[in-house]
């Protein structure tokens, strides 16, 4: 896609700063002590072109944002057996649910926390470390530079996440989970403490709309079918019990995440990368729910936008 260069990135950020509400969230004391009135937006075509806003440097911690990667990682290294392991239907619930899918024990998919912690298991790696590594590897190879795990970030994650904890032994019962209930939940705290940036994180988003492939340096990260199951589910399940109110209103495959990140990819057109803390009742960056919308309707992204 061409003319990205162009599109006015400081003006949608002045305009989605009258979106006042919505709160930061408080799980962890690095998600609670972050600017509240960061908005930092990055895009990249699969051709290579980038634009990004003044802040898109600022780094953050993948949270939520992750999981649409960790999937991919998955699918990439079962050879797609993964999908055996867990569903690709939305809930309409909340995304730390203590629900698995009734009579077969899987996640209900691998954008809810259940989903994320079985995903982030089937990742290539004898044990945690050979895992987190992999896992590090992978979307380093997905941003096109080394990234690095906030250490302080993963401790918290592990000890404050009871949810992850619980979802992860309740998936041990159901015999779904072939991994230790504390690996699963180590290996995953690890995975959301990766630190990005907006720019970082928007070459990732494309190079899932490139076909796997890392629109800036060329390298194959995931074999094509993948990254259509990747951003198929992302379409359906990205945004948790919102999903249908965002596919109508945005039309744009995307990965919320409360860390109030957001991650886009356009099948063939583009990636992007929004973060803002403020989030509503459904986890959603209020800012970067009111810019998507706006990139969506500027730049004729809607995935349905030509029925009009």
């Amino acid at each position: 896609m061409t003319g990205l260069s162009s599109y006015d990135l400081a003006a949608l950020v002045e305009r989605v700063r009258e979106h006042t509400g919505g709160e930061q969230d408080r799980s962890i004391p690095a998600l609670a002590s972050a600017d509240p009135d960061l908005v930092a937006i990055a895009l990249v075509g699969v051709d290579g072109e980038a634009s990004a806003s003044d802040d898109a440097g600022i780094a953050f911690s993948l949270q939520s944002a992750v999981k649409p990667f960790l999937f991919a990682l998955a699918l990439a290294d079962s050879n797609g057996a993964a999908l055996d392991r867990v569903g690709i239907e939305p809930t309409g619930e909340a995304f730390d649910a203590i629900k698995l899918e009734s009579g077969t024990g899987r996640p209900p998919n691998p954008m809810v926390n259940a989903g994320a912690l079985l995903t982030a298991s089937l990742v290539d790696g004898g044990d945690v470390a050979g895992r987190d590594g992999r896992i590090l590897r992978g979307l380093s190879a997905f941003a096109g530079r080394s990234l690095e795990v906030d250490e302080g970030i993963a401790r918290d994650e592990h000890l404050l996440g009871d949810r992850n904890h619980a979802l992860a032994h309740l998936m041990r019962s159901e015999g779904t989970l072939k991994v230790t209930a504390d690996d699963a939940v180590a290996v995953y705290a690890r995975a959301c403490a990766v630190l990005v940036d907006a720019q970082a994180l928007a070459v990732m988003g494309a190079t899932l709309a490139n076909g796997g492939r890392n629109p800036l340096t060329g390298e194959r990260v995931i074999p094509a079918a993948v990254a259509r199951d990747v951003v198929s589910v992302m379409a359906t399940c990205g945004v948790y019990d919102g999903s249908g109110r965002w596919m109508r209103g945005v039309g744009i495959p995307a990965k919320s995440s409360v860390s109030g990140a957001l991650v886009l990819a356009v099948p063939g057109v583009l990636g992007a990368a929004i973060i803002s803390p403020r989030l509503d009742e459904r986890g959603t960056s209020v800012r970067g729910h009111a810019a998507a919308g706006i990139l969506s309707a500027d730049l004729d992204l809607h995935a349905f936008g030509n029925l009009c």
